[in-house]
């Protein structure tokens, strides 16, 4: 039954309307000859509604003269009647059918790359890798190996952990796992240094295990051995250990910066104007081309790349650009006010760089000011654990 059905919407079928007073005669002679007739719907005891192919409604002719009903076409359906619905409308159809081979063509090349998980490694460097190894937009999706390219940057970045890639329609999607760097951990049947970190003066130092070549108030720079991995024996002699103990040391943290007395400052008057642009691959089409009439004005630029379903990305970019109208604005400060901005600002700076700020110990300020400008010096002396180890090589 549905075999028939669909061979007659291939060939084209009709809907039928049947009026008379011998339906039900109608319909047993359509049967016994088999004529097949589907959706039927009754109206009335005289009047009938029904399907029937192209093939069978010349032979209805004869049937409903003998049961003396009429039959009325009522509507046409089927690819026959369709494509001649279309006939007069080439153009669509040409145009159609073009767009469907290009969005079927540009289907199998890659328009888009997406990078998540990277919080330190910037995207920019990311894309750089995936274009080292012949990834780029308006790559053909068959030529680009996953597993081969996953393998190259992992050789290539210690810092990333693990990289996965899938391709989703036109779109890439790259995820990143970063790798943590953590020091190298010796253990503690090893032998070892303790060395010093950073620069300083040594306020005090306890050799747990190991000799302590350096003492109190001594000045050390970084790298400088501060407790050895040897012990000296008068009837053992040299004997080697994994050193141990707590050194701590001043360190100076230290940062200058200058800052002139009359500056002036960008300010935005409320004022903008837009333009437009189409980006088809690397051709951009500009809309409504013109320069900003302002004389001074920041940029501030918003795209969007053409998409079709979630990951089936076109080599099609628009974008907006707005430019804000900018003035400038003279800023004249007192050498007092100088100064505290500029304290402000380097403690800031410094305390981000110092682990425990409940160290710090002294605060050390230097001036340098004429008519035009203030310099201002700040340091930091902070107590702090200088020590690492270091693993001995012989």
């Amino acid at each position: 039954m549905f075999f028939k059905i669909l061979i007659n919407y291939i060939l084209g079928y009709v809907n039928i309307s049947v009026e008379g007073y011998f339906i039900e005669r109608f319909i047993n002679i359509c049967i016994s000859k088999n004529i097949l007739l589907w959706n039927l719907k009754r109206k009335k005891s005289s009047f009938l509604y029904a399907n029937v192919g192209m093939r069978d409604f010349r032979k209805l002719k004869q049937i409903a003269k003998k049961t003396k009903c009429r039959i009325k076409i009522e509507t046409k359906k089927g690819i026959p009647f369709l494509l001649h619905k279309y006939k007069k409308r080439k153009i669509f159809l040409i145009s159609l059918l073009v767009i469907l081979i290009g969005i079927f063509g540009i289907s199998n090349f890659l328009w888009n790359i997406e990078i998540t998980g990277n919080e330190t490694i910037n995207t920019d460097e990311i894309l750089q890798l995936l274009n080292d190894n012949d990834v780029k937009l308006g790559k053909l999706k068959q030529k680009i190996d996953t597993k081969q390219i996953i393998s190259n940057i992992r050789l290539q970045r210690d810092d990333i952990a693990w990289i996965g890639m899938k391709i989703h329609g036109t779109n890439l999607l790259v995820e990143i796992v970063e790798a943590d760097k953590k020091p190298d951990i010796i253990n503690e049947q090893e032998y070892c240094n303790i060395i010093s970190q950073k620069e300083g003066i040594i306020t005090k130092i306890n050799a747990a295990n190991g000799t302590a070549l350096v003492k109190q108030d001594d000045i050390v720079k970084k790298g400088d051995i501060l407790i050895a991995g040897w012990l000296e024996g008068k009837y053992t002699g040299t004997r080697y250990v994994h050193a141990k103990g707590d050194i701590q040391a001043k360190v100076w943290y230290s940062k200058k910066e200058k800052m002139a007395l009359k500056t002036h400052i960008e300010e935005q008057t409320g004022n903008e104007e837009k333009s437009y642009y189409i980006k088809i691959n690397n051709f951009q089409i500009n809309l409504l081309k013109r320069l900003p009439k302002f004389e001074n004005y920041d940029t501030i630029n918003e795209n969007k790349k053409l998409k079709i379903f979630s990951n089936f990305y076109l080599p099609i970019e628009y974008g907006k650009n707005t430019y804000k109208e900018q003035t400038k604005k003279n800023i004249t400060y007192s050498k007092e006010e100088a100064k505290n901005i500029l304290i402000e600002k380097l403690e800031k700076e410094l305390k981000e760089e110092i682990e425990n700020t409940d160290n710090i110990v002294n605060t050390q300020m230097n001036f340098k000011e004429n008519e035009d400008e203030i310099e201002v010096e700040l340091i930091y002396e902070v107590l702090e654990n200088i020590g690492t180890k270091e693993k001995l090589i012989f």
